[in-house]
Formats: structure tokens, sequence, C-alpha cells
């Protein structure tokens, strides 16, 4: 596994775009950015199109803050 960050926006129900910085460990870019669709969407009942992912970056063990996504890369 490896870790990533993904940045982008999603539209909230006030009809502004509203940013997001979050970390995730998948396999490669593909399985990151479908988790990130599917885990914002759920959470915030929004559809995949509603969602804008503007970049993903892969990260060091060092450099991530989430403990979930260190324990899962095995740091």
């Amino acid at each position: 596994m490896k870790a990533f960050r993904i940045t982008g926006s999603y539209a909230d129900p006030r009809q502004i775009q509203q940013p997001f910085c979050i970390q995730m460990a998948a396999a490669d870019v593909d399985a990151v950015k479908e988790k990130c669709l599917s885990t914002i969407g759920s959470k915030h009942k929004l559809k995949r199109w509603q969602i804008n992912i503007a970049d993903v970056t892969e990260i060091s063990g060092d450099e991530v803050t989430n403990p979930v996504v260190k324990y899962q890369i095995g740091e």
C-alpha cells in the first residue's frame, strides 16, 4: 500500500465549492480516486459528478499525519 494526498473540492448544499485535502492509503492512483469519491460521496450525500479531484500525489511515510493511514502503509 502507498500513501496519497488528495486535494479538490465538492459542491455543498449552499452551492459553494468546499475545498478538501485528505490522506488515504491505496495500491495505485486509480484505486485512491475511487476510494476518495466513495468516501466523500457517502459522508456528505453527494453524487460523484459533484466531487472534483484536482490533484493526487504520492507522499512518503514521513509526511503522513493520519494515524490510520500510517498503520495501513506499515509505518
